[in-house]
Order: C-alpha cells, then sequence, then structure tokens
C-alpha cells in the first residue's frame, strides 16, 4: 500500500470536515462618514466585533448623505448610515426603503467668523445672510426647520448654498463667501481651532434630534434578517465597548478620519453628540415633520412602514438576556420604550 498517499488523503478529509462546520463569514459593504459619530463602525471593525458576529464588512467612504444614500439605493451597498434627511427626503418620494438603527444623533452646529459671531444669537439674525450647508445634512434640515419656526422663509429670507462637505462650509465660512455656515463634529471643532466660532449647536434648534440612521432596502430588509440581527449585535456592542474604553475607540476612528487624536477624542466625547443605536420611531418621525412643514419635502413620508424597531429590540433583548446583571442594556432598554413607544 502507498501509506503517504493514503496518510495524506485522510489528513485532506479531516481538514476538509473540520472547515466544512464553520460557516464562512457574510459579507457586508457598509457605507460611512469620516466624522466621529460614525465611530462605532470603526470599533467593530477593528476591535473584531464585526467578524466574531460572522460578519466581513468592508467599510466604505462617502463625503455627504446624499452620495451615500442613493449608492444604498442603487444596491451598491448592502447598508449605510446617513442623515436623517436623505432617507426621509427619499422616502416621501417613494423609494423603498427600511431604517432599522441610529448611529448617532445632534452633533450638527452653526458656525461664523468671530466678527460676525456677535451678530448671530439666534436663527432669526441669519435673516438676509448667505449660509453654506452641506447637502442632505441633518443639520441643513434641522436649520431650515428653525427657520421657519422663526417667521422666515428660507427659500426668499435667505442664501442658502449646498456643498460638498464640512471643510468645504469652513473655507466658505473663513473666506467670506458665506457668513454662516452648518457643520458637524468633530469639524464644529475643526472650525473654531481655525478661529471660526460656534454660535448655535443644532440640539438647541431641536432637541433630541436624531442624525445618521441605518438604512437598507426593502428588499434586503425582507430577505435578510438575521444578517440584520448580527449587524446590529455588533453596533451595539461596539456602543459599550465605545462607552468604556475610550482610548482604544480614539486610536479606531483615527484609522478612518485623518484627523489629530485630540480633536477625535472631544469630538466623539461631546455633550453635544448622541451615540445611541437606538432606531428612534418618535424622534425620526418629529424630524420628518419638520422638514414637511418647513416645505424641505413636499410629501409626508409614510414612515409607519419606512422604521421597523423590531430587530434593534430583539436583539438588545437577547445581550440583556445574555448579561442580565449588566446595567448598560438596561439603561438602552428603557431608552427604547420612551423613543419608540
Amino acid at each position: 500500500m502507498h501509506y503517504p498517499k493514503l496518510l495524506a488523503s485522510l489528513l485532506a478529509g479531516v481538514a476538509l470536515s473540520a472547515l466544512s462546520g464553520v460557516a464562512a463569514a457574510e459579507s457586508l459593504k457598509v457605507g460611512y462618514l469620516p466624522v466621529t459619530g460614525h465611530a462605532k463602525f470603526f470599533v467593530a471593525k477593528e476591535q473584531g466585533i464585526f467578524a466574531k458576529e460572522g460578519l466581513d464588512v468592508e467599510l466604505i467612504e462617502f463625503q455627504n448623505s446624499a452620495d451615500g444614500l442613493n449608492a444604498v439605493v442603487a444596491g451598491k451597498l448592502d447598508v449605510g448610515a446617513f442623515g436623517t434627511t436623505a432617507p426621509v427626503a427619499h422616502i416621501s418620494k417613494g423609494a423603498k426603503l427600511k431604517i432599522i438603527g441610529g448611529i448617532m444623533g445632534g452633533d450638527a452646529a452653526i458656525v461664523t467668523t468671530a466678527a460676525n459671531a456677535p451678530g448671530v444669537k439666534q436663527v432669526a439674525d441669519l435673516k438676509g445672510k448667505k449660509v453654506a450647508t452641506v447637502r442632505m445634512a441633518s443639520g441643513d434640515a434641522v436649520l431650515r426647520g428653525a427657520l421657519k419656526d422663526a417667521g422666515l422663509n428660507w427659500k426668499t429670507d435667505v442664501q442658502i448654498f449646498e456643498l460638498k462637505n464640512p471643510p468645504a462650509v469652513i473655507e466658505a465660512v473663513k473666506s467670506g463667501q458665506v457668513d454662516a455656515g452648518v457643520v458637524w463634529g468633530p469639524h464644529d471643532l475643526r472650525a473654531e481651532d481655525q478661529g471660526l466660532k460656534v454660535v448655535i449647536h443644532s440640539t438647541d434648534l431641536q432637541p433630541g434630534h436624531p442624525c445618521c440612521r441605518l438604512v437598507i432596502t426593502d428588499a434586503r430588509h425582507a430577505a435578510d434578517k438575521g444578517t440584520w440581527e448580527k449587524f446590529l449585535r455588533a453596533i451595539l456592542k461596539a456602543e459599550k465597548f465605545a462607552a468604556e474604553n475610550k482610548k482604544e475607540t480614539v486610536d479606531a476612528i483615527a484609522k478612518y478620519v485623518k484627523l489629530d487624536k485630540d480633536l477625535l477624542w472631544r469630538g466623539y466625547y461631546s455633550p453635544y453628540l448622541d451615540q445611541a443605536s437606538d432606531p428612534n420611531v418618535k424622534g425620526v418621525q418629529h424630524f420628518a415633520d419638520v422638514m414637511t412643514n418647513s416645505e424641505f419635502i413636499n410629501t409626508k413620508p409614510d414612515l409607519a412602514s419606512a422604521i421597523d424597531p423590531s430587530i434593534y429590540r430583539k436583539v438588545l433583548d437577547q445581550l440583556a438576556k445574555e448579561e442580565p446583571k449588566e446595567a448598560f442594556w438596561k439603561k438602552l432598554q428603557k431608552e427604547f420604550k420612551e423613543k419608540n413607544a
């Protein structure tokens, strides 16, 4: 007998058998913005949390929510976190999308030059001014809603210029091309470091407002519930990790957001950034009402069918059951009832 060949054959069979018992990781393309608020993606990737949940995640960068959401709609991304404005606007036009969670809230601000700052104490002071925003940004929609509440028509009383990203807004303000600009964190801190002034925070105008939502298509929602359970488990574990491990979290952010680590630290652990992963049905519905009332969108969206908080609730309850003494999960369960009842 050819013992070497027989032994090789047996070993190959054992190896194949062992491999067949290990499920291959599921590949996902995840869209993100290069901002501190998206840290949970970076933490889940760098700390191996996605991998432990059986996911092989490719993170794909976008400069604004409009471009990112278009990629989700076109099927070029499996999931992405892009504003509240962008998904609400798409849904109002009939796009078949599902919001299954969030990645952040708040964290936008209006900035001006130091010379102009004393003249902008409230949004009404922007009448007759030129204001730069980022296309389809949450802060943009918050501003337009606040202008409406202040009795101003953003179409005629203010000149709004939609730019590609926060750095472009900062440069427009610094150069005097516009009187004020709307940016998101940590670019508000970058603006201050460059001599500009934060005059109004978005949470001053719409307290507790949601920002980037986790968005998938209806088709992926219907076909891949198990995938999104694994994905949201990873996001929730990353939220807990980030709350407890600040240095490692900032190290993870720094791999995707090429800014000074001190700036990233101040940006992510800012009192103006809500780090919750909760779908926040009430918050999104209110946000959509503001967009409709301010005529940012022409048709009120059907959000009852467009937001599914059940997957998030299921995995949160799983994690709480796995760690029954963990106060972090109990806190999130309490918040879920408040935000989604």
